[in-house]
């Protein structure tokens, strides 16, 4: 939780194109949003998915669960563009590497 100032409610709002889905997600991504995010990223079993992570301020364990579980999914169809911070847990995590991360 962010000790800097109130804490930024979640949202998972997602578009479709052509087959492709887009999942934009804001706000902190933690065992009680985690799911919300994995939900709104297969509810229309799409093609191909991009996360837009960078307005995540928070993103624990359970949203790595989360996002591996995607990536389980949609093997060589995700895309995660990642906030600093979701950049940073990634890191931390050794998942920095995965081809379906990119640089913004």
């Amino acid at each position: 939780m962010d000790q800097d100032g109130p804490e930024a409610p979640f949202s998972a709002t997602t578009t479709v194109a052509d087959g492709h889905l887009t999942v934009v997600v804001t706000g902190e991504v933690d065992m009680s949003t985690a799911d919300a995010m994995f939900q709104a990223a297969t509810g229309d079993r799409p093609g191909a998915v991009t996360l837009d992570l960078r307005g995540v301020t928070f993103f624990d364990s359970a949203a790595i669960h989360a996002l591996i579980r995607l990536a389980e999914r949609y093997p060589g169809a995700l895309t995660v563009v990642p906030s600093p911070q979701v950049r940073r847990v990634l890191d931390i995590s050794g998942l920095s590497t995965q081809p379906w991360l990119t640089t913004g």
